[in-house]
């Protein structure tokens, strides 16, 4: 059994092996980045993560939005696996931990999946293939908000799926 895995693992791709966490790596990076202006002017910012003609995983320009949507810049230098984005800075009547049914809408509309930064701090990851959005890591794992207060949307569970999401926002 053991010899039957290693065969396996071995006739995987190397890149498939070396890249398995790059995306949530530059993901990380770039929404740490990004977290600080969010912040200040309560806006989200958006992009793109994609490959470029050298095969290396890149970060599309960010592109400030409004308080509730930011629609991102097709980078036109490389082949789109995913979006980004930031949901502004903490605001007691918003629902920014978890990531909205229109997060995950615009994402299967794109035909990507996307990350999602909220003010406490936390990583999402949207799939929309399976249509679930999941907790990647929780409070402060990413920058987190100065104003951020913890438990205001009560209790955060760290997946849902797209129907949960309509459920939880009334659809």
């Amino acid at each position: 059994m053991l010899r039957a895995v290693l065969l396996i693992i071995l006739a995987l791709p190397l890149p498939a092996l070396a890249d398995a966490g790059a995306e949530e790596r530059l993901v990380r990076s770039v929404l740490n980045q990004l977290q600080p202006p969010s912040f200040a002017a309560n806006r989200e910012y958006c992009g793109f993560i994609g490959y470029d003609s050298r095969g290396r995983l890149k970060a599309g320009r960010a592109r400030r939005g409004n308080r509730d949507e930011c629609t991102p810049e097709l980078p036109q230098d490389l082949e789109i696996v995913a979006s980004y984005h930031t949901h502004g800075g903490f605001d007691r009547g918003a629902d920014s931990e978890i990531p909205s049914v229109d997060d995950i809408e615009a994402d299967e509309a794109d035909g990507v999946d996307g990350w999602v930064a909220t003010p406490g701090g936390r990583l999402w990851y949207v799939d929309t293939q399976d249509m679930v959005v999941s907790q990647v890591c929780g409070i402060g794992c990413l920058r987190s908000d100065p104003n951020f207060r913890a438990g205001v949307q009560g209790k955060i569970r760290k997946s849902y799926t797209y129907q949960e999401l309509l459920i939880l926002e009334g659809n």
